[in-house]
């Protein structure tokens, strides 16, 4: 005779279920840049203000002159400073429960604690939408000015409130990719960027890269030559391998790259930071009841903007192809 109860079968009803307690992932993506900068001191956390604001020395005194004797002397006003400004930017995930939910998933019945795990969920959230922001151009509403924005393909663009228009100083370094189609030279496009951003000894500690501009500059070395920083890098869980003196990191998320293909960033590390409010780096508030719901709904809120205080020392490597 058939079981009365289709779900609960002879089977079901007499034999307990091998339940783990771990609820495995598979929603976190590789986010790279965004571990990276995770790492300490490249997140730099700050407890407010209406904006965001980087000195800058931008010129050179004036006054230098060459002379001679009784020669007048240029003793003129030279304006050398300046600031880049930048807007705070907001992004939140909620984690919701509803007192059903909760109530159920209580007591020795409950095998995984259900608002923890959708909090960690949340999290995990965050860091794959950060991750693309952190790539973006700012064009989506309240989004952030990611490397799209600050490091553009052709060096112009208003950024910090600064135009490049008659501000060259302001403009980051770019390289197109030479070759129809192919990688053969990627080193010898890499080593043209390298040296344009390079300032005695201020030179890029990074280099973000698209999947195929990694593996083709992996394959143009000797197998000697093949080597990583594993007391940083590889300990944050993605691979690098070495250009000059920067880590070479590929970020699996090639969608990130979408708008312009394969690329290259050259970075910095300096002169970019990561701006949080030290009350709204990803923090978790207090639940809030809802007021005509038997539910709890629990915010989560980032608040910060990804800033730049020396465009020149950048650097973009593309392929316009």
């Amino acid at each position: 005779m058939a079981s009365p109860n289709s779900t609960f079968t002879e089977m079901v009803t007499t034999t307990l279920r091998n339940h783990p307690t771990e609820v495995s992932d598979n929603v976190s993506k590789h986010n790279a840049f965004y571990r990276y900068l995770q790492q300490g001191g490249r997140i730099k956390k700050i407890s407010g203000g209406y904006e965001i604001v980087r000195p800058l020395e931008y010129a050179e005194n004036s006054t230098y002159q060459r002379y001679s004797g009784y020669d007048a002397l240029n003793i003129g006003a030279s304006e050398v400073f300046s600031a880049a400004k930048f807007d705070w930017v907001q992004s939140a995930v909620h984690v919701t429960a509803s007192g059903r939910e909760l109530r159920m998933n209580s007591g020795k019945e409950q095998l995984i604690d259900l608002a923890a795990s959708r909090t960690r969920n949340a999290l995990k959230t965050a860091s794959n939408n950060m991750s693309l922001d952190l790539y973006s151009d700012g064009s989506l509403s309240n989004q952030m000015g990611g490397l799209g924005k600050l490091i553009t393909t052709d060096g112009t663009g208003t950024v910090g409130g600064i135009s490049t228009t008659g501000n060259t100083w302001w403009k980051n370094q770019f390289q197109e990719m030479s070759g129809a189609g192919t990688y053969a030279d990627v080193k010898n496009d890499m080593i043209k960027l390298w040296l344009a951003c390079v300032r005695g000894n201020d030179k890029p500690s990074l280099i973000v890269s698209t999947n195929d501009l990694w593996a083709a500059y992996w394959n143009s070395l000797v197998p000697q030559q093949r080597y990583n920083d594993n007391t940083s890098t590889a300990n944050a869980g993605f691979d690098s391998i070495k250009f000059q003196s920067a880590n070479v990191i590929h970020d699996l998320e090639t969608t990130n790259f979408t708008a312009t293909g394969e690329t290259m960033f050259f970075i910095n590390t300096d002169y970019l930071e990561l701006v949080v409010h030290r009350e709204a780096n990803w923090t978790t508030l207090d639940e809030k009841m809802s007021v005509n719901q038997d539910a709890v709904v629990i915010p989560v809120i980032w608040q910060g903007q990804l800033t730049v205080s020396n465009r020149a020392l950048q650097g973009r490597l593309i392929d316009a192809s």
